[in-house]
C-alpha cells in the first residue's frame, strides 16, 4: 500500500493543479470582458496580454532562487493564495493601473505557481517511482474545462467580473490553504542524489536545451489552438459563431481524457513511445486543421491536436527531473520559462503569418516545429540518456 502521507500529498497537489487550470482559464476567456471594464484600446490590449507571460517568467527565475532558502511547497503555499486574490483585484477595480497592478502581480505569482507546482509534481512521482505527472495536468486541464464553462456562463448572462470571480475564490482560497498542509516535498533521488545534492551539483543548460526546445514548441502549438481556432473555424472554414467556439472546448475535453489515460501508457509502453505517439497526432491534427474543406473536419484536426499535444508538456517536466534527479526543482524552474516564451511567440507568429501569407498555411508553421519534438525524443529515454549518459542509475522503488 501507498504511504498515507504520499497519497495525501498526491491529494492535496492535484487541488492545486485544479484550481490553477481554474483561475487560469477564468481570466484568458474574459479578456474582451476586462478589455471593456478597464477601457484598453486595441492597441494597448497587446501589451497587457504580452506581459502577463513575460513576468511568470520572472516569477519561475525568482523561484529556482527562493528554492536554495526555502522548500517549494513553501513557494506554492503562498502562490496560489497570491494568484486567486490577483483574479479578484482584475475583477474588482475600474481604473488602468488598477488593471496593470492586478495583470502583473497574476504574471509573477502564476510563474512561481507553475514552478512550484511542477517541482512538486517531479518529486512526488520520482518518490512513488511511476508515472503520476501526466493525472496532475489532466487536473489542471479539469479545472480549466470548469473555468471556461464559469465564465460561458458569466458572459451569457451578463454578469459583472466580480459576480462572476468572487464566489470562485471564496471556494478555491480556503480549499487550496486546507490542501496546503498536506503538501509532500519530494527527497533526493536516492543514493546518488544524496551525494550530488550536497554537492550542488548544477544544471548543465546544454542537456536542457533539447527539453527547453519541445516545450517551445509544445507551447506554440497551444496557444495557437487557445487563440485562432475560433477565427479560424469561422473566416477561414465558414463555420457559423456559435460552432466556432466548440474546438477549444473539444480541445479541452480531449486534453483532459489523454492525460487521464497518459500514465497508464507511459508505465505500459514508455514515456519515448507516448511522446512520438503524441508527436505524430498532434502533427497530423494540424495537417487536417490546415487541409480541411469545412468546419467539421476542422474540429476533428482540432481533436487529434488535443489528444497529442497534452502528453508532450508533463512528460517534458518529469524528463528534466530525470536528467537532473539532484537538482530537480531548478531544472523544473528553468523549463518552466520555455512554456511562457511559447505562449508568447505562437500566437503572434500565426496571427502574421495569417495576414501576411494565409492562414491555412500558417497553420503548417506550428505544426512543423511540434514535429520537431520527434528529433530530441531520446531526451525523454532510457535510464542512461535520464542521467546525461554513462553510468546506470538504481531505479527508485515503487511505494505504490
Amino acid at each position: 500500500m501507498t504511504d498515507p502521507r504520499l497519497r495525501h500529498g498526491r491529494a492535496s497537489l492535484a487541488v492545486s493543479f485544479f484550481a490553477q487550470g481554474m483561475a487560469f482559464a477564468l481570466l484568458v476567456t474574459r479578456i474582451p470582458a476586462i478589455q471593456d471594464r478597464y477601457g484598453i484600446s486595441d492597441g494597448l490590449l497587446p501589451v497587457f496580454l504580452a506581459a502577463v507571460p513575460i513576468l511568470a517568467g520572472v516569477g519561475s527565475v525568482c523561484t529556482e532562487q527562493l528554492i536554495k532558502r526555502v522548500r517549494p511547497s513553501v513557494v506554492l503555499r503562498f502562490a496560489q493564495p497570491a494568484v486567486l486574490l490577483a483574479l479578484l483585484g482584475a475583477g474588482a477595480g475600474d481604473r488602468m493601473w488598477q488593471a496593470a497592478l492586478s495583470l502583473g502581480a497574476f504574471g509573477l505569482s502564476v510563474g512561481a505557481l507553475d514552478a512550484s507546482m511542477n517541482m512538486l509534481g517531479v518529486s512526488l512521482q520520482r518518490t512513488y517511482g511511476r508515472s503520476i505527472m501526466l493525472g496532475f495536468h489532466a487536473s489542471y486541464s479539469l479545472g480549466g474545462i470548469g473555468g471556461a464553462s464559469l465564465a460561458w456562463v458569466g458572459a451569457h448572462w451578463h454578469l459583472s467580473l466580480l459576480v462572476s470571480y468572487l464566489p470562485v475564490v471564496a471556494v478555491l482560497l480556503p480549499a487550496c490553504l486546507v490542501a496546503s498542509r498536506w503538501y509532500v516535498d519530494g527527497e533526493p533521488a536516492g543514493e546518488v542524489g544524496q551525494g550530488a545534492a550536497a554537492a550542488g551539483k548544477p544544471v548543465v543548460f546544454r542537456l536542457l536545451l533539447p527539453l527547453c526546445l519541445v516545450m517551445s514548441f509544445a507551447y506554440i502549438g497551444d496557444s495557437t489552438v487557445s487563440n485562432w481556432s475560433a477565427k479560424y473555424l469561422q473566416d477561414t472554414l465558414g463555420s457559423s459563431e456559435q460552432l466556432s467556439t466548440v474546438p477549444y472546448n473539444v480541445y479541452m475535453v480531449t486534453t483532459l481524457l489523454g492525460r487521464a489515460a497518459g500514465d497508464f501508457g507511459v508505465r505500459r509502453f514508455g514515456a519515448v513511445a507516448v511522446v512520438r505517439l503524441g508527436t505524430v497526432l498532434a502533427a497530423a491534427g494540424f495537417g487536417v486543421v490546415a487541409l480541411a474543406p469545412g468546419p467539421w473536419v476542422g474540429m476533428a484536426g482540432f481533436t487529434l491536436l488535443g489528444f497529442g499535444l497534452c502528453v508532450i508538456v508533463p512528460q517534458t517536466f518529469a524528463a528534466a527531473g530525470r536528467l537532473f534527479p539532484e537538482a530537480s526543482d531548478a531544472a523544473v524552474a528553468r523549463l518552466n520559462i520555455f512554456n511562457y516564451v511559447g505562449f508568447l511567440v505562437g500566437s503572434p507568429l500565426v496571427g502574421a503569418l495569417g495576414d501576411a501569407w494565409s492562414y491555412r498555411g500558417a497553420m503548417l508553421v506550428p505544426m512543423v516545429l511540434v514535429l520537431l519534438t520527434l528529433v530530441y525524443a531520446r531526451s525523454f529515454g532510457s535510464e542512461a540518456a535520464r542521467y546525461g549518459g554513462g553510468h546506470e542509475r538504481p531505479r527508485t522503488v515503487d511505494v505504490g
